[in-house]
C-alpha cells in the first residue's frame, strides 16, 4: 500500500478513546505521497489513546500468502502500534506489534506473523489463535504510551513479505 493516491485518505477514520471519556484526538491524511497519522494524546478523564483504522479490505498485493509485513516509516520518539483485525477474533480484539521508528530518517521495519500478539483492551490474549493472513480485513495505527502530547507517525510503505 502506497500513499500517492489522495483517495487513500477517505479509506482511513479515527477511533480515540473519546469512546470512553477521554478527550484525546487523532487523523490520518495522505499527502505527498505519505501517511500521517497525527494528533495529540491526553490522560484527561481516563483517557490516553488515539488509533486511526483503514476502511477493512481491499488490500492491494492481498495478504494470503505473505509472511508478515513491512513498513516504511519515521517517527517522533514514541512507541507506536501496527493493529490488525481478523475474523478469528472477537470485534474489542485485534493482533497488535509495538513499534518505535527513528525520528529523524525513514526505516523499513519487517514484521512476521509471529511477532504480532493478540490483544483484548490493551490485555494479552493467551488462548489466541495464530494470525491467518487471509482472515485479516482491516488494519490500523494506535498509540498508548501513556504520554500526553502532539505526536506524528509517516508512513511511506504497508507492504506484504514473500
Amino acid at each position: 500500500m502506497t500513499f500517492d493516491r489522495p483517495s487513500e485518505q477517505q479509506r482511513w477514520y479515527a477511533v480515540d478513546d473519546d469512546v470512553m471519556g477521554g478527550v484525546s484526538r487523532s487523523a490520518f491524511r495522505v499527502t505527498d505521497g505519505e501517511g500521517h497519522f497525527h494528533g495529540e494524546v491526553s490522560l484527561e478523564n481516563g483517557g490516553g489513546f488515539a488509533s486511526v483504522r483503514r476502511e477493512p479490505n481491499g488490500f492491494e498485493p492481498t495478504l494470503a500468502d505473505a509472511q508478515g509485513l513491512a513498513l516504511t516509516v519515521r517517527g517522533d520518539g514514541r512507541t507506536y502500534q501496527l493493529r490488525l483485525k481478523s475474523t478469528a477474533l472477537g470485534d474489542a480484539s485485534a493482533y497488535r506489534v509495538k513499534f518505535t521508528p527513528a525520528q529523524d530518517a525513514w526505516e523499513t521495519l519487517h514484521f512476521s506473523w509471529d511477532a504480532f500478539e493478540a490483544v483484548r483492551r490493551g490485555t494479552v490474549l493467551s488462548d489466541a489463535p495464530a494470525i491467518t493472513p487471509s482472515e485479516i480485513h482491516q488494519l490500523g495505527f494506535l498509540i498508548a504510551d501513556r504520554t500526553s502530547g502532539a505526536f506524528c507517525l509517516q508512513v511511506k510503505h504497508i507492504e506484504p513479505l514473500r
